[in-house]
């Protein structure tokens, strides 16, 4: 029943995006932010409340995610701490950017979001804080990514995934739908994890 339920709001949330059900969704695609030209150029925000430059993951590959709370997808959160644990020590992590612009599917507060997070899933990758991902006003490393690849590569909705090579590159962005275990997205870890850092 635990299971239909999840499928029935994943299937929900996907229609509701397609109809436009997005805050920001047609608030434009974002211009990439001046002085961003990798995301080893970004700085974000922990979701502690620290600053969270992009550059101390510097040659390392990441997958970079907005996460929500109260979403069909968010037993994803279990595929990616075990896509972290599995390829951490190859130079690897995820980051996951919590954002309420869809749905309004997640916490008021960065301290709720992170309780849930640990509680729940038992999270130990990086979360920035609470942040939008789309539109005008979305955060720099998802303006740069919607300029760099074009606004059909925005994400739709939660779990979007855009996985970063060893030089700061988009090489590959996959939709809410595609799990973080799929073999698309190992491969394409894998070839990442295998390329040298520039």
């Amino acid at each position: 029943m635990k299971k239909l339920a999840l499928a029935a709001a994943a299937v929900a949330g996907s229609a509701l995006a397609a109809a436009g059900w997005v805050t920001n969704a047609f608030a434009g695609t974002p211009e990439a932010p001046a002085g961003i030209h990798s995301a080893y150029d970004v700085t974000m925000t922990t979701i502690d409340g620290k600053p969270m430059p992009f550059s101390q993951y510097k040659g390392k590959v990441l997958l970079v995610v907005n996460t929500a709370s109260f979403c069909g997808f968010t037993p994803q959160y279990e595929a990616l701490e075990a896509t972290q644990m599995r390829y951490r020590d190859k130079g690897f992590t995820v980051i996951g950017v919590p954002s309420g612009d869809f749905m309004g599917q997640e916490y008021k507060t960065n301290a709720e979001i992170k309780q849930f997070c640990e509680s729940k899933f038992g999270i130990n990758f990086p979360l920035s804080e609470k942040s939008t991902v789309v539109g005008r006003n979305a955060t720099p490393f998802f303006a740069w990514a919607a300029a760099t690849l074009g606004a059909k590569e925005a994400p739709k909705w939660n779990f979007h995934k855009y996985l970063v090579d060893r030089t700061g590159r988009i090489v590959a962005s996959f939709g809410s739908a595609t799990k973080p275990d799929a073999p698309e997205v190992t491969a394409a870890i894998e070839r990442a994890i295998a390329q040298p850092a520039g």
